[in-house]
């Protein structure tokens, strides 16, 4: 008889250890067309965990109002994987540094999740990583607004989610959303924090 491998006592490892649905804007939009393959862009976000256990918080983002794409929405640090960067995890690092002076050196990575893909033609990881050691936010200019945090309890809890509906491209595209105070999380961000809360309830 084999011998069962004792649980991890951190639940984000535990959580990631658990077999978690697929994740993608078009779960609630099957009918939705998706993105060519070969169009598809690889890119990284990190969710940065900071904080003791019980009172772990969650560093977002609010993006600038003057950007092209996305402007004004909450999401994690993260972007599309540069030449330069060695992967998703790469780039979800060198992104959080950008974006919210989160050094690379203060973040353990836990691990990752299954890519999200995007109605925008990005393939998403999102990356879990713990926060080891304090730092200073310092938000991008021009590329954030604003940086705070939030409950993991709050992102964790399913009962916190509900899904809203709004016209794009002349059609009704259903997406998932998390408020929180006055933040609104919604699309993508919403969707992998969803993932990650299915993941976190046994």
């Amino acid at each position: 008889m084999t011998a069962r491998a004792p649980e991890t006592t951190d639940p984000l490892r535990a959580a990631l250890s658990r077999p978690g649905r697929p994740s993608s804007d078009y779960d609630l939009n099957s009918d939705a067309m998706r993105p060519a393959a070969q169009s598809v862009r690889p890119a990284g976000v990190l969710i940065a965990v900071e904080g003791p256990p019980g009172a772990e918080r969650v560093w977002l983002t609010a993006r600038s109002p003057m950007l092209r794409h996305h402007p004004g929405q909450i999401a994690f640090p993260g972007g599309k994987v540069d030449p330069g960067d060695d992967g998703p995890v790469a780039a979800a690092l060198r992104e959080a540094r950008e974006e919210i002076g989160l050094p690379q050196d203060a973040v353990e990575i836990v691990g990752t999740m299954p890519e999200h893909l995007t109605v925008t033609g990005f393939s998403i990881t999102p990356v879990l990583g713990r926060v080891r050691r304090s730092f200073v936010p310092r938000a991008e200019p021009g590329e954030v607004a604003e940086i705070f945090t939030v409950p993991l309890a709050h992102l964790a809890d399913p009962a916190r989610y509900r899904v809203e509906c709004r016209a794009w491209q002349g059609k009704w595209r259903h997406y998932y959303v998390v408020p929180f105070g006055p933040y609104y999380v919604w699309g993508a961000t919403a969707r992998i924090c969803r993932a990650l809360a299915d993941r976190m309830t046994p």
